[in-house]
């Protein structure tokens, strides 16, 4: 296995979904939209992909992923091509909600990587292909500026449509063939997620802390965008893209993250990471007018938001072997949910009360986060999570 190109792959595939987030202004005054029209690109792509990873990515346990991958790869530039061609707001919010139904297969590589690795490296190679899908996140944002600004938003999503099918074709070479892990019918395979989150306590309180995560990073990105094209700023859609890259420091932090997992020190940094972006919110109420605290506010946010990511995601492989696939799908699902809620507060927070109630918002979700952290470092969870980081 090559972590790297499963890093690259899954970046790719979860970058679909954040194209459009720096073109937002871009979009709406080509397709003659209102800001908060266009807002919904943002929230009905993460509600998208909430449906994907809760019907397509369990498939993993039951299907040869060497052809679900690349399949699920082709479709996604299906899609991304019909965003290219959207002629109206309305068809594009259609076929964005469709390219986040399909691009999943970022999702299937995570739970394949923990598979092929080691017992003792796993945290450190699921921390590799996480990395990738957090520098997918933000590269997505630069590169969509930086080509939207030469060739218009719509080259966007074609250069993405010709690099996934290369990746399909890559992928499907390099994806060794594995049975199946499970023979379950789909039925029966659906509601074997809804009972992995019944029986385990682990599950979901991991599962509240990873929805909250996503709820606060989408809420400050959707309304970054917001933030830096109108007034004091007024940067154009190139220049916003690349404020992600202020948020880079985050890849290494995953890898470390994945480390710190592997030395059974998952609670502990997970509340220091929470902390931490308690502090960024706190930076960033102040950032209105300046571009110094917008960018300490970026990298505080990322890298501990990655590193608590991160350590989620390994605890819920280290519950079972034989349903890697289904735990992440229920991990990301929360995860997106979550992320459609934030995007989606983001919009109706931004026409209240602007950046001083999104950055209230997120240290208030900081703090909630970190009360449920708390829970579980000392309440009755605290033996599960033991048994599970050991």
């Amino acid at each position: 296995m090559n972590p790297f190109l499963f890093a690259v792959a899954a970046g790719a595939a979860v970058g679909n979904l954040y194209w459009a987030q720096p073109l937002l202004d871009t979009i709406a005054g080509d397709l003659h939209a209102t800001h908060g029209t266009a807002g919904w690109l943002i929230t009905l792509t993460q509600l998208g992909y909430a449906a994907g990873i809760l019907f397509v990515v369990p498939l993993g346990d039951v299907l040869d992923r060497r052809k679900l991958i690349p399949t699920m790869m082709l479709l996604a530039s299906v899609a991304l091509v019909l965003c290219a061609a959207a002629p109206s707001i309305g068809f594009l919010l259609v076929a964005i909600t469709l390219l986040g139904l399909t691009t999943v297969s970022g999702q299937i590589l995570v739970p394949l990587a923990g598979d092929l690795a080691p017992d003792h490296r796993r945290g450190h190679i699921v921390g590799i292909v996480g990395s990738g899908i957090l520098t997918g996140i933000l590269t997505s944002r630069t590169i969509a500026g930086l080509v939207s600004g030469v060739a218009g938003w719509r080259a966007v999503y074609l250069a993405a449509a010709v690099l996934t099918v290369v990746l399909a074709a890559t992928l499907y070479r390099a994806v060794p063939a594995l049975e199946p892990k499970t023979s379950l019918r789909y039925p029966a395979l659906l509601a074997s997620v809804a009972a992995v989150v019944r029986s385990e306590t682990s599950v979901r309180w991991t599962l509240a802390l990873a929805s909250t995560g996503f709820a606060a990073f989408t809420l400050f990105w959707t309304a970054l965008t917001f933030l830096l094209s109108g007034p004091p700023f007024g940067y154009p859609a190139a220049t916003i893209g690349l404020f992600g890259l202020a948020g880079l420091a985050g890849a290494v932090a995953a890898q470390r993250a994945g480390r710190l997992h592997d030395r059974g020190w998952s609670l502990p940094a997970t509340g220091i990471g929470w902390a931490v972006i308690l502090l960024a919110f706190g930076v960033a109420a102040f950032a209105g007018h300046s571009v110094v605290l917008v960018l300490l506010a970026i990298l505080l946010l990322d890298v501990a938001m990655q590193g608590v990511q991160i350590l989620n995601q390994t605890r819920m492989f280290a519950i079972s072997h034989e349903a890697r696939s289904r735990l992440n799908t229920v991990y990301v699902t929360a995860n997106f949910l979550g992320g459609a809620a934030g995007s989606a507060a983001a919009t109706v927070l931004w026409s209240a009360g602007g950046w001083t109630a999104i950055s209230v918002a997120g240290m208030v979700l900081s703090c909630l986060a970190l009360t449920i952290w708390e829970y579980g470092r000392r309440g009755p969870l605290k033996q599960a999570l033991s048994t599970v980081e050991a």
